[in-house]
């Protein structure tokens, strides 16, 4: 029995399954060179080097409803690896029985001398434990993990896409603030030419025709402001949601802002070439293939089911038939129990449970190979997005500079009585325009170095 018992445990110690491999993917050999490593640490968002914006994603760490939901997810499959290697060790009850039993005469077992009616008490340790010969255990036991592992990924993935969401969304309110503070600038402007030209028309220098065309000119412009304040009330609101805070808050929809948009600091602009090897570090294509990698373990999990199982059981205690006299005298008791289990015939299950296991693979499999294109698809867009947005940011502040310089040649000439006050009144009017779209500029090029973090992986 003993030598049996060995044998068993080392059939056990050999069926220890090998990791599953990931499928190889094919590179872009344009993306195979040598670049630097940006935001070791994962904090990719500091190169803003904007500290209001350091301090929202951390709340939205802490408080936003995704990553709570992601962080019970991963409790949960952590306990779920728990309960798969559990399965594996041997399990101990301690049980306590008592019972009433009345014996026929007229059975072949009965003997005389024995009482109808007697007690029955027994106590005592029960131990069972399956002899994971064939791996079916500990393939489960794998897949669990891998499921773990998979959970893992996906909070990294929903923290990255939080952090891109965020900063996105705070630099679209630090750029609706300027363009509102412009715009009402530019309404001002607008009315102090309003002021002049409502002189010329009561002095008959111009018709009633281009006096009305000023007035229409005018109520556009303070018709421009309305939607934009509108948006900020919107993008603030949303903000809220994603730092997770309260209806009251929500309600509120109060975002600090201290820093200038216009002083703060440009994003530091990625060079295109990235080595491919980068983007298997993303999330979503951990995750995936973290999943690819459950569903072969349970492939062979299911594969195990078709061949014996065998289980130990055993008791040790004390049997009597009066309580008082259960734990005295010669009252104890042993058994032990090998078994062997060979399934013969189940319907078809055990195959088709192994079948439907390899198409859950497959489909894993398609999942994951699904993942890689969209993950180079989005970096091909991403950089393509940092580039365009670069340019036209740089096309934006070259306008800028220029209509400045005409602000200036144009406030010489009224200062010289070469021109009037009204071409002052149009030059920075214009002026104004073209930083509107120079701060719309600033905020697309910020809102790519997110897209291009988060395609990246981080």
């Amino acid at each position: 029995m003993r030598k049996s018992l060995m044998l068993l445990v080392l059939l056990a110690s050999c069926a220890t399954p090998p990791p599953p491999q990931a499928p190889k993917v094919d590179l872009p050999k344009a993306w195979k060179e040598t670049a630097p490593r940006y935001a070791e640490d994962g904090r990719w968002w500091r190169i803003y080097q904007d500290p209001e914006l350091d301090k929202l994603v951390d709340e939205a760490f802490a408080k936003n409803a995704d990553i709570l939901i992601a962080a019970a997810r991963v409790d949960e499959a952590r306990a779920l690896v728990a309960d798969a290697k559990g399965a594996q060790m041997p399990t101990v009850d301690a049980r306590f029985g008592a019972q009433r039993q009345r014996n026929s005469q007229r059975t072949a077992t009965f003997f005389s001398g024995i009482p109808l009616e007697y007690n029955d008490y027994r106590a005592g340790l029960n131990v069972s434990w399956e002899v994971d010969v064939f791996g079916r255990l500990r393939y489960a036991a794998s897949a669990a993990a891998a499921d773990y592992q998979a959970s893992e990924a996906a909070r990294e993935g929903v923290r990255l896409a939080l952090a891109a969401q965020v900063a996105k969304s705070y630099f679209s309110l630090r750029a609706l603030d300027e363009q509102i503070a412009m715009t009402n600038r530019n309404i001002n402007l607008r009315e102090d030419a309003l002021g002049l030209q409502r002189r010329r028309y009561t002095g008959g220098v111009i018709s009633e025709f281009e006096w009305r065309q000023l007035e229409a000119e005018a109520a556009a412009v303070r018709a421009q402001l309305p939607p934009l304040e509108l948006a900020r009330d919107q993008q603030e609101a949303a903000l809220t949601v994603l730092l997770g805070r309260s209806p009251a808050q929500i309600f509120d929809a109060g975002v600090t802002r201290t820093q200038i948009f216009e002083q703060s600091l440009h994003a530091t602009v990625l060079p295109a070439g990235m080595p491919s090897e980068l983007l298997l570090r993303r999330p979503d294509l951990v995750e995936a293939e973290r999943h690819l990698a459950a569903t072969n373990a349970r492939i062979e999990s299911a594969r195990a089911n078709m061949f014996p199982s065998i289980s130990l059981t055993g008791l040790a205690g004390r049997e009597s038939a009066s309580l008082s006299s259960l734990f005295n005298g010669p009252a104890g008791i042993y058994y032990f129990l090998a078994q062997v289990a060979q399934p013969i015939y189940a319907g078809g299950r055990l195959q088709a449970q192994t079948e439907a296991a390899k198409a859950r693979e497959q489909e894993a499999l398609a999942e994951y190979q699904k993942a890689i294109q969209n993950a180079f698809s989005e970096v091909r867009t991403a950089l393509v997005g940092q580039t365009r947005s670069r340019e036209s940011y740089e096309a934006e502040s070259a306008r800028e500079q220029a209509l400045a310089q005409s602000l200036r040649l144009a406030q010489l000439r009224y200062q010289n009585g070469i021109a009037s006050q009204l071409d002052v009144i149009d030059a920075e009017r214009g002026l104004l325009s073209a930083r509107i779209q120079r701060i719309e500029a600033l905020r697309a090029q910020r809102a790519a170095i997110a897209d291009l973090f988060r395609a990246l992986g981080g």
